[in-house]
């Protein structure tokens, strides 16, 4: 079991679903709001590790569909002062355990990471489930400007 600090965009279908494979494997979740929590360039870089900046960024953020935002062509300084200007671009979910820090959730990474109940589902738990209307990410910018 381990101690999750979770961060997530409320009401997001994926990060409620993602929330209990977690708790099921008996995690232990600390969930915080994603779009709510100051961010800095240093406090956010440690959760994207190793992976190329185009797999920061959360594809249906309206910025990034409506062409304002090229996750493909952005450097890692450009995406970093984007995502704390614009939360809504950041991939979901931020996980920490202890020192660990990981952005999204793929399924088999995260099973092999801290464990998993269920984690040969196949599913996927980042697309947004969304297709035919406005995503979550759409109507929050309507919302919020």
């Amino acid at each position: 079991m381990a101690e999750v600090v979770f961060y997530e965009k409320p009401g997001c279908i994926n990060n409620t679903r993602q929330k209990q494979l977690l708790t099921a494997a008996g995690h232990r979740l600390d969930v915080r709001d994603l779009l709510q929590a100051t961010w800095t360039p240093a406090t956010l870089r440690p959760y994207f590790g190793e992976l190329p900046v185009a797999e920061w960024f959360n594809r249906t953020a309206p910025l990034v569909k409506q062409g304002e935002v090229d996750p493909d062509s952005t450097s890692e300084q450009e995406a970093l002062a984007l995502m704390v200007a614009h939360p809504l671009l950041i991939r979901r979910p931020l996980m920490r355990v202890g020192e660990v820090r990981r952005v999204g959730f793929e399924v088999a990474a995260v099973a092999a990471w801290i464990g998993l109940a269920g984690a040969g589902t196949g599913e996927d738990l980042e697309t947004c489930p969304r297709v035919d209307t406005p995503s979550c990410d759409e109507a929050d910018s309507q919302e919020t400007g």
